[in-house]
């Protein structure tokens, strides 16, 4: 050994390859899960891609059926979908319901109906009755960009409603039940049709309490609307129920000017929904805000003019479902002969902008000269 040089022991190997482990364990990241699976810093399980799973929280229902406003007609509805939930073993075990229908396990429910009208609220008001968290899921947490991802997700939301005994409210649920695709020609179409065959399958062994919620009930696929027991429609208020509605959302604490004319209110918010309410007296508190002093208070004026707002959205904003359009008259496909010139049909025209195949111009027409 050169002079000099300090003379290293075994033990001092093992304490130098002891800390170079240490240090390689400090530069690589956080642990691996024993799946293989690496963990973020805070602890949460990545999936295979890196990335960490959607947390499925449930959370308690800060409001009750009672604080929902709804027509008499579809409150009955909602009150029938609560007794086949509280029922369910006296109708499928006492009175023997399963021998016509064995596969059910849970209660699946649909609300549906234009947007603002309350069915988001209903969903977490039925799981307030119930006195069940709940679990709000909606289709950006449970759709992935790779490839298998997309069902591990699906059924995660189920595990968790399961574990933690809680309604599965799905939002928006038209883009997670739509019509599984026919003609399937690349693998996003593949990916799709699996994800509705684990929807399919995760409802007939889920024994909770699903609602979905939607604008677009005419996406569903036929198999989710045989396995939906209830679908309740929500429709815009008549007039008692805007009359109700006018009278519990304007809170106590709002200053308004005295005699307020809560009929007049009503009438003329006619076609709207409780959500362009809330709008409204937003709106028209926000304006009393802003005068300030002793004018700042809300009047009839204010909560007018924010209506008449309201009404013009409606009529020139987007473009609000019907439920007297069929859905092939909103969004149809375009046959190649029907675009002049081209071989490739777009994927889909507005029908307002699309000509019928009668109306429609050929390539040999001549063009019109003027006179």
């Amino acid at each position: 050994m050169p002079g000099g040089w300090p003379r290293i022991t075994e033990a001092d190997g093992k304490t130098a390859r002891s800390d170079a482990r240490t240090q390689e364990r400090h530069d690589s990241g956080p642990p691996a899960d024993p799946t293989g699976a690496p963990r973020s810093s805070g602890g949460a399980q990545r999936d295979g891609n890196g990335n960490t799973p959607p947390q499925f929280v449930p959370e308690q229902p800060r409001r009750s059926l009672a604080e929902v406003i709804l027509p008499d007609a579809v409150r009955q509805r909602v009150e029938l979908a609560l007794d086949l939930v509280a029922h369910h073993t006296l109708l499928y075990d006492t009175w023997n319901l399963r021998s016509i229908d064995p596969y059910r396990r849970g209660t699946a429910l649909n609300l549906y109906g234009p947007s603002g009208t309350g069915k988001s609220l209903c969903a977490e008001a039925l799981a307030h009755r119930l006195g069940q968290p709940v679990i709000n899921v909606d289709y950006a947490q449970i759709e992935s960009k790779y490839v298998g991802d997309t069902p591990k997700n699906i059924v995660r939301c189920f595990e968790e409603a399961r574990e933690h005994g809680a309604v599965l409210v799905f939002d928006e649920a038209d883009s997670i039940l739509g019509s599984r695709l026919s003609r399937v020609s690349q693998s996003a179409d593949h990916a799709v049709n699996v994800s509705r065959a684990v929807m399919l399958h995760q409802l007939d062994r889920f024994d909770g309490l699903v609602v979905f919620t939607t604008n677009f009930p005419r996406n569903y696929d036929a198999a989710f609307v045989r396995r939906i027991i209830t679908h309740v429609k929500f429709e815009l208020p008549d007039p008692e129920t805007l009359y109700r509605l006018w009278e519990q959302l304007l809170p106590d604490a709002l200053p308004v000017e005295p005699g307020l004319n809560i009929e007049a209110l009503a009438q003329e918010s006619a076609g709207l929904a409780g959500g362009d309410l809330v709008n409204i007296i937003t709106g028209a508190a926000a304006t009393a805000a802003r005068r300030g002093g002793k004018s700042g208070v809300v009047t009839a004026a204010d909560l007018t003019s924010e209506i008449k707002n309201a009404h013009r959205a409606r009529a020139e904003v987007g473009r609000a479902p019907e439920s007297h359009i069929p859905a092939e008259y909103t969004v149809r496909r375009v046959s190649p002969g029907e675009v002049p010139g081209s071989n490739v049909a777009p994927d889909a025209v507005n029908a307002e902008d699309a000509e019928s195949p009668a109306s429609a111009p050929t390539a040999s027409a001549a063009p019109e000269t003027p006179a």
